[in-house]
């Protein structure tokens, strides 16, 4: 009677191990939008991460071609990640830029107002 409960959990854990990962379109999807709009604020190829979104997308795309849906997903999150990060790269670039810039006009009008006493 014990090989019984054996047999059953030994049963179950082949199964488990065999079930597959389902197809991750709907992280595909997300790491496109995330592609997109780290462009759309002006990341270019010239943004290392956003260079590394493309490869593990396109990584991802063919590890889906080949059913690796497990490495795919991998690889789409990894690239939305990534290509969050040099959205967040570039937005932070531009607001250092302004704040350089709002800087310079404060200092040109504290100047002005310095003179003029």
């Amino acid at each position: 009677m014990r090989t019984r409960p054996l047999f059953a959990v030994l049963a179950l854990l082949a199964l488990a191990g065999c079930a597959s990962d389902p197809a991750p379109h709907e992280q595909l999807r997300l790491s496109e939008q995330a592609l997109e709009q780290a462009k759309a604020v002006g990341a270019t190829d010239d943004v290392a991460e956003l260079k590394l979104a493309e490869e593990k997308l396109t990584r991802a795309r063919s590890n889906m071609l080949s059913e690796s849906f497990r490495d795919a997903r991998m690889r789409a999150e990894q690239a939305e990640l990534d290509a969050r990060l040099a959205e967040a790269r570039v937005l932070t670039l531009k607001s250092q830029e302004q704040l350089t810039l709002l800087q310079s006009r404060v200092d040109r009008l504290r100047k002005q107002l310095g003179e003029q006493k």
